[in-house]
């Protein structure tokens, strides 16, 4: 248990793999309630038995698909219904969609890629802030990519998705500046997960490090004592990177 967590109410999407699942893990273990999220309900069950066996309390698990965006809206009901506050939560599930150039992307893919790794998160915020402004503490993370800083070729509609969700979130900073809730981005880099090795099948996963490995930097991130707000934390580099907004408007 890690007294900074005990007691505390976490919702996480993207729960049963990956750096989702990782986070569910290591939350449920340092004594926080886990609301975990994602499509698959055998594999929640799963991450059920892997947190109790680990000393935490049984997760609420809610296997949902992000796209359907009125059960957002009802999640947020439920947990006020139940505890009338949520303390943290995980913004972690996202979608690659294809690597193709941009004129050869299908609308309907580009809608649901957009969906799953923007307005999920958007509608997540907008139906969980109340919750949140409930806490003494309440802490959001969302989870990015380099790709968001970089023009590559190919890599359009992902590269798109996080740099608009980076704008949410610092946006949702900078509007909660003056309450308890500390929102920030993480950049975990490159991992052992499902989607590196559909962006980069031919790389060995051997060499890159477990989810496991970005897990305790972010939970830094979403313990009481945090106080920082609106920055990426960058897990290549190890560094926290602020946003530096222009001087004047055009």
């Amino acid at each position: 248990m890690d007294p900074r967590f005990e007691g505390r109410i976490a919702l996480v999407t993207g729960a049963s793999r990956g750096i989702g699942r990782a986070l569910a893990l290591a939350l449920g273990a340092a004594g926080a309630h886990v609301i975990a999220l994602s499509r698959t309900a055998g594999a929640l069950e799963e991450l059920d038995d892997e947190i109790r066996a680990a000393g935490g309390a049984a997760a609420t698990l809610v296997p949902v698909d992000l796209k359907d965006m009125p059960a957002l809206d009802r999640l947020g009901l439920s947990i006020h219904e139940r505890w009338g506050r949520l303390d943290i939560l995980v913004g972690n599930a996202g979608v690659l969609g294809p690597l193709s150039p941009i004129g050869h992307i299908d609308p309907k893919v580009f809608d649901e890629v957009m969906a799953v790794n923007v307005t999920a998160n958007w509608r997540l915020i907008r139906s969980l802030d109340p919750l949140l402004r409930q806490s003494e503490a309440g802490r959001a993370v969302f989870l990015s990519s380099t790709a968001s800083q970089r023009s590559r070729p190919y890599w359009g509609l992902y590269a798109t998705s996080k740099l608009a969700l980076e704008m949410i979130v610092r946006t949702y900073a900078a509007e909660t500046a003056h309450t308890p809730i500390k929102a920030n981005l993480v950049n975990p880099g490159a991992m052992r997960t499902k989607m590196r090795a559909q962006a980069m099948p031919g790389e060995d996963p051997a060499t890159l490090p477990p989810p496991e490995d970005v897990a305790a930097p972010i939970l830094d991130l979403l313990a009481p004592e945090c106080t920082v707000s609106g920055v990426l934390y960058d897990h290549p580099s190890r560094s926290l990177k602020a946003f530096q907004p222009p001087a004047t408007l055009a």
